[in-house]
C-alpha cells in the first residue's frame, strides 16, 4: 500500500464517520452498481468466469440490505471500503471489483440511484398536492373570497381562483423535477477515473443495466459534477417556497382576527398550558422545512465552489441531498393533507369580500368608462371618497360621497349619469367577480377552464413518472436475474469427503443445531428480509 500508517483517530471520528453516516442512503445503489460492474467485466472478458460468478454470488448475498453481521467501521473509511472488507470474508475474488473503477464511481452511482428514486417520490408528492389543491379549488370555484395585497383588502375574488395561484408554481416545480431527473439519470459508469478506461467496458450496457436513460458524455465531468446537487437543492427550495407562501397565508387566514379558514384538528396541536389553543403546527413545520431548504441550497453552492477534481462537493452532497429530498417530500405530502382537511368559512369570506371599500377599483373603472374621465382622475376621485367615508365613519361608498369628491375636483358635471343603482351594482362582489371573464380571470368560466387545464398537465406528469418508475423497476429486476444466472452457472463446489465413522479414541460428531441445518439448506438463497439489517437514511 502507498500509506504506511492507519488513519488518524480525528480523521476517523470526523470525515470517515460522516461518510459512514450516509451508508443507509447509499447502500442499495452501490450494491446494484457493484453487480452491474461485475456483469460488465464478465461480458468484456476482463474477469475470469469463475471469479466473476463467485463475486456475483457474494454480492447477491449482500443485497438489497446488509446482513446482520455487517458492521460499519469508520476506521475503514466509507461504505465502499466497508463493503469491500465484508466481501473479502465471502470470496477471494473481491480484488476484481476495483478493476477499471474508482470508489468515486461506485459512490456516485449509489448517490444518483438514491437521488433519482427520491426525485420521483418528490414528483409524486407534488402531484398529490396539486390534485388536492385542484379538488379544493373545484369545490370553491364560486366561493367569494377577499383577495389581499400587503395583507390589505384588495379586490373581491373566489377561494378557487386564489388556490390556483399555488397550483401553477407547483406544476412548474413538477417540470423542474422532471428536467432534474433527466439530468440526474445519466450514467457515469465505466468512466474509469478521469480520462476514461483502458478496459473495454461497454458504458451503454452499464447504463442499461442500471436503468439510466443515457450517458454523461465526458468521463471527467461524469466523476466531478458539482452543479447537480445545487440544481436539486434549488428545486427543493422553489417547491417548498411555493408551499411556504401558502402556509404563511393559511396561518394568517386561520387566526381569530381573520377567521376565513380552519385547519382540521389532525393537522394542529394544542398548548400544554393554554387550553383554548389550536396551533397550526403543520404549517409551522412546512415553514421550517422551507428555511432549512434555503440553508441547504446555500451549503451545496458553498461546497461546490472548489477547484475541479475535488471531493468536497461530493462528500457533503451524498447524504445531505437525499435527506433534503426526503424532508421536502414529507412536507409536500403533509401540505396536501392539510388542503384536504381545510374548511373555508364561506359566509364570513363573502362578507369580507364586500367590506373595506374592496370594490373601489371597479368603481373607478366604471367612472372612467361611463363618465369620460381618464383613469388617473377617476382613481383620485374614488380615493377622495374613501378618505371622506373613513373620516365620517361610513363603511361603504355612497352617491353623496362620490359626488362630493367630484365637486372637489371640479368634475361634478361629468358624474351626472352615475346613479345609486349603478354604484350599488358596481360594488357588488359577485358582479365584480363575474366580470372577470378574460383568460386567467376569477369568473367561473375561466376558473373552470384553468382547473381542467391543470388536471391535463398533472395527468401528463403522472404518466411520465409512472413510466420512469417502471423502467427502473424492470431494469433492476433484469440486473438481478442476470446476476442470478451468472451465479447459477458456477461449477458446483467440491464437497469435502464425508467424515469417516467414529474411530477409536474419537468422540461422537457434534450434532448440527437447527440454525446450522437451516443455513445449510438455504445457503444458495439470498437472506430473507428478517435476516437483514433494517437501515434508514
Amino acid at each position: 500500500m502507498r500509506l504506511s500508517e492507519p488513519p488518524a483517530d480525528d480523521l476517523v471520528h470526523t470525515a470517515y464517520a460522516r461518510e459512514t453516516g450516509d451508508a443507509a442512503i447509499l447502500y442499495e445503489g452501490i450494491s446494484l452498481a457493484d453487480m452491474a460492474h461485475v456483469v460488465g467485466l464478465m461480458e468484456a472478458n476482463v474477469i475470469p468466469p469463475e471469479a466473476g460468478g463467485e463475486l456475483i454470488a457474494a454480492l447477491l448475498e449482500m443485497h438489497p440490505a446488509p446482513p446482520l453481521d455487517f458492521a460499519l467501521d469508520p476506521a475503514r473509511g466509507d461504505l465502499y471500503s466497508n463493503r469491500e472488507a465484508y466481501l473479502r470474508m465471502l470470496t477471494r475474488a473481491v480484488g476484481w471489483l476495483s478493476a477499471g473503477r474508482a470508489r468515486r464511481e461506485a459512490t456516485t452511482l449509489g448517490y444518483l440511484i438514491a437521488v433519482r428514486a427520491r426525485l420521483l417520490a418528490l414528483a409524486a408528492a407534488l402531484g398529490d398536492c396539486v390534485a388536492a389543491a385542484l379538488d379544493l379549488a373545484e369545490k370553491h370555484r364560486t366561493t367569494l373570497f377577499p383577495d389581499y395585497t400587503y395583507l390589505q383588502p384588495a379586490q373581491p375574488s373566489t377561494f378557487g381562483h386564489y388556490l390556483l395561484t399555488f397550483v401553477y408554481p407547483l406544476l412548474r416545480d413538477l417540470d423542474r423535477a422532471r428536467a432534474a431527473f433527466g439530468r440526474t439519470n445519466l450514467s457515469p459508469a465505466g468512466s474509469g477515473s478521469v480520462n476514461g478506461s483502458r478496459l473495454p467496458l461497454d458504458r451503454a450496457r452499464l447504463a442499461e443495466l442500471l436503468a439510466f436513460d443515457g450517458l454523461v458524455p465526458h468521463t471527467r465531468d461524469a466523476m466531478w459534477q458539482a452543479d447537480g446537487p445545487i440544481e436539486i437543492a434549488a428545486l427543493i427550495t422553489t417547491s417548498i417556497i411555493t408551499l411556504d407562501r401558502l402556509a404563511e397565508d393559511l396561518q394568517i387566514f386561520s387566526t381569530a382576527e381573520f377567521g376565513l379558514v380552519e385547519l382540521a384538528d389532525r393537522h394542529t396541536r394544542t398548548s400544554v398550558i393554554m387550553p383554548q389553543k389550536k396551533n397550526p403546527y403543520s404549517l409551522a413545520y412546512v415553514r421550517g422545512v422551507c428555511g432549512e431548504s434555503i440553508g441547504n441550497l446555500a451549503a451545496m453552492a458553498a461546497v461546490g465552489k472548489t477547484p475541479s477534481g475535488q471531493i468536497d462537493n461530493r462528500i457533503f452532497a451524498y447524504g445531505d441531498i437525499p435527506r433534503a429530498l426526503d424532508r421536502a417530500t414529507g412536507a409536500v405530502r403533509l401540505m396536501a393533507d392539510v388542503l384536504r382537511g381545510l374548511a373555508v368559512n364561506a359566509d364570513l369570506a363573502a362578507r369580507r369580500a364586500s367590506e373595506h371599500f374592496i370594490g373601489a377599483t371597479d368603481l373607478a373603472e366604471v367612472i372612467m368608462l361611463n363618465c369620460g374621465l381618464d383613469y388617473k382622475t377617476a382613481h383620485d376621485l374614488v380615493g377622495r371618497a374613501v378618505r371622506a367615508a373613513l373620516e365620517s365613519g361610513e363603511t361603504t361608498l355612497t352617491t353623496d360621497l362620490i359626488r362630493a369628491a367630484a365637486a372637489e375636483t371640479r368634475h361634478a358635471a361629468s358624474l351626472q349619469s352615475l346613479t345609486p343603482e349603478i354604484i350599488a351594482e358596481t360594488l357588488d362582489p359577485a358582479r365584480i367577480v363575474a366580470a372577470r371573464t378574460g383568460p386567467g380571470g376569477a369568473a367561473e368560466a375561466p376558473v373552470t377552464h384553468m382547473i381542467a387545464a391543470c388536471h391535463a398537465a398533472l395527468a401528463d406528469q403522472v404518466r411520465w413518472r409512472a413510466s420512469a418508475q417502471m423502467r427502473i423497476e424492470v431494469a433492476e429486476t433484469q440486473l438481478l436475474m442476470t446476476a442470478a444466472m451468472l451465479k447459477a452457472a458456477l461449477p458446483p463446489r467440491e464437497e469435502k469427503p464425508a467424515q469417516a465413522a467414529e474411530q477409536p479414541g474419537q468422540g461422537e460428531a457434534k450434532p448440527q443445531s437447527l440454525e446450522e441445518l437451516a443455513d445449510e439448506l438455504f445457503k444458495d438463497l439470498p437472506p430473507p428480509p428478517n435476516r437483514r439489517r433494517r437501515w434508514r437514511g
